[in-house]
């Protein structure tokens, strides 16, 4: 792993937990596409953002984080012989 992204973070009420990031963390806003469910917030300087989303709108959504690797091939298939279980398969982007 050479580096990490995003984090998406589901959440029940969009507008309370914006509240939370930007009042009580003191995060500054990224962008805010509440009308499709998604908000995202600045830690600091760093490009990655923590990215809410509402799971009234994205049901099945988990805790996640992006991983930045060489290789995500060689990755995907070292981590499924791991104890690892994956919700989707391998996509092209």
């Amino acid at each position: 792993m050479n580096n990490y992204d995003n984090f998406f973070i589901g959440v029940r009420n969009l507008s309370e937990a914006r509240k939370y990031y930007e009042d009580i963390l003191g995060l500054k806003l990224k962008f805010d596409f509440s009308s499709k469910g998604m908000i995202a917030f600045n830690v600091g300087n760093e490009e990655p953002a923590i990215i809410l989303k509402d799971k009234n709108v994205f049901k099945n959504i988990k805790p996640t984080i992006w991983f930045e690797v060489e290789n995500v091939k060689i990755e995907y298939n070292k981590l499924k012989k791991e104890v690892f279980s994956f919700y989707l398969n391998l996509m092209k982007l």
